[in-house]
This record gives structure tokens, sequence and C-alpha cells, in this order.
């Protein structure tokens, strides 16, 4: 293995470690905050539309599913790039908490099969979508562009708002304008997230190959590419506000919450070390959560 591995865990583990192992290699985090951009949207279309209970629990429980099946399935993809680098390398698979490696292979199937089946008793529509981010974050990025193309989160990333426009087409069965904005928002917000992660990172990324557009490009142009992306984010967000007809809680929120993103985005490319990159980076999960938490607090209190 390249440098920064860690030795595979020895010895048998005990059953509560096995079922962390098997949490853990879902990313439980990565799944709260994509499961939460569906809820919003999911919330937001029952109150409009009208839905069940059944119908909201049964959407839940198939986006809950659908993330953590594509988690578990890219972390077998991923599995010798999480081995060689240092930031991921006592990952269940790596640290050998899940062995053979294929058994996150299965487990991510059945629980994304799992999501299927829940998906089609919402609709067909909905199950598309499903589909679409399976194919979208194991297919087009893992297994295709995240080791050949600094496009590969452009390209790729379109499955991280999948989880979005599902929430509203699980109540409603239909396409409209404002759940897909809600996803393009959360598509151009994943490259200011990986992308600072990259800077903090680019050794690690640099010693795996791993063809991220900061450690292939000059810093200069990756930071030009992260500037517009989030300036583009924070048009989209007021963009929202407008055909949503939020009031003033949202707007509030996305006012105060996009000028800080940009401020630290602007610091950064006028200041490109690693401790502005970890800054950016901390602030992009609380700001794509409060954002969306911002639009159900509004319709909640109307």
């Amino acid at each position: 293995m390249a440098g920064g591995t860690l030795p595979a865990t020895v010895g048998v583990i005990g059953r509560w470690e096995r079922i962390k192992a098997y949490v853990e290699v879902t990313k439980p985090r990565s799944v709260f905050l994509l499961v939460f951009t569906a809820v919003v949207p999911l919330l937001v279309a029952a109150h409009k539309a009208g839905a069940t209970g059944i119908q909201v629990l049964t959407a839940l429980a198939a986006v809950t599913l659908a993330c953590a099946g594509a988690n578990a399935v890219s972390c077998y993809v991923d599995r010798d790039l999480d081995a060689a680098m240092l930031r991921t390398c006592r990952r269940p698979i790596p640290s050998g908490r899940i062995s053979p490696p294929v058994k996150a292979l299965y487990w991510g199937l059945f629980l994304f099969a799992l999501s299927l089946v829940l998906g089609w008793r919402l609709n067909p529509v909905a199950c598309l979508c499903l589909c679409g981010g399976m194919i979208g974050y194991v297919g087009i990025y893992s297994l295709w562009l995240k080791r050949k193309s600094a496009w590969n989160i452009i390209l790729g990333g379109f499955s991280g708002g999948l989880p979005a426009l599902f929430g509203w087409v699980a109540v409603t069965g239909r396409l409209e304008l404002l759940p897909v904005l809600m996803a393009a928002l959360v598509v151009l917000w994943i490259p200011n997230h990986i992308w600072s992660l990259a800077i903090f990172y680019r050794d690690d990324y640099a010693r795996v190959r791993v063809p991220m557009l900061p450690v292939v490009t000059d810093m200069a142009k990756a930071l030009h590419c992260l500037l517009l992306t989030v300036l583009l984010m924070v048009v989209l967000s007021l963009w929202i506000g407008y055909l949503g007809n939020w009031g003033i809680i949202y707007w509030a929120t996305a006012i105060l919450l996009g000028a800080v993103t940009l401020v630290l985005s602007v610091y950064i490319y006028f200041r490109p070390t690693q401790a502005n990159a970890w800054r950016l980076f901390k602030f992009s999960s609380p700001y794509l959560f409060l954002l969306f938490f911002g639009m159900l607090l509004d319709t909640w209190l109307r």
C-alpha cells in the first residue's frame, strides 16, 4: 500500500463493534445532510399538496436507505484510495473492521434495493430519482471520473441534488421548477465543500493521484472556480426565495449565510492557506443545513 496507511485491525471484533462498522461505512453524517435536503422539499410539498403520514415516512425511509446504500458501495469502490489516504485509512474497510471488503458491497446493494422497493411504492418518478443518485455517485463519480478528471465533482455532483428532488416528487409525482432549483443549489454547493477539503488535504490527494481541481491545476485557477460556484450558489438561493415566495425567515437566513460564505471564499481567494480552506469547509455543511432549515421554518410559521 502507499504511504500513510495503517495496518488492518487484527483479531475478532465484537458484535457491537461490527454493527458500528456497518453503520459507519454508510457515512452517517453525509446521509443526515443529504436526507435533510430531501426532508425540506418533502414537507413543503406535503404542506402545499397534502400527503399522508405513510407517504412521508415511506419517502424518508427510501431516501435514507438509498443514500446509505450508495455510500457503502462507494466505500467498497474506493477501498484502495481510502487505505492510502491519512484522512480515510481508519474507515471500516481499510481498517479491517469489515472483512472481506465485498461484504460492504453486498450491504450497500441490499440497502439500496430496499430503497427502490419503497420508492416504487411512492411513484415511478421518485424511484427514478433514487436510481439516478446511485448511477451518478457510484457510476459517474466513483467508478468513472474520480480518478480520471478534474471535472469529477462537477459532472459527478449532480447526484448530490437528487435527494432534494426526490423529496418533492415523492409527494407530488411530478417535476417542477422549484425543487429543480433546490437540487441545483446542492449541486453548486458540492464544489465549495469538496474543493476546500481538497485544498486542506492537497498532499493526501496528490499522493494517491486523485485529480481534484486544486491538486492538478494552478491554485489561482482553482480558487477562481471555487469563488464562481459560491457566487452562483448564493444567487440561486435568492432566486429560490423569490420563486418559493418565502418570507423574512428564509430571506434573512439566505442573505446572512450567503454573505458569510462569500466572505470566507473571498478571503481564501486572497489568502489560500490550509487554515482558511478548513474554515470554509467547516462552514459549508452548516450553511446547507441552515439554509434548508430556514425554508422549513418559514413554511411552518406561515
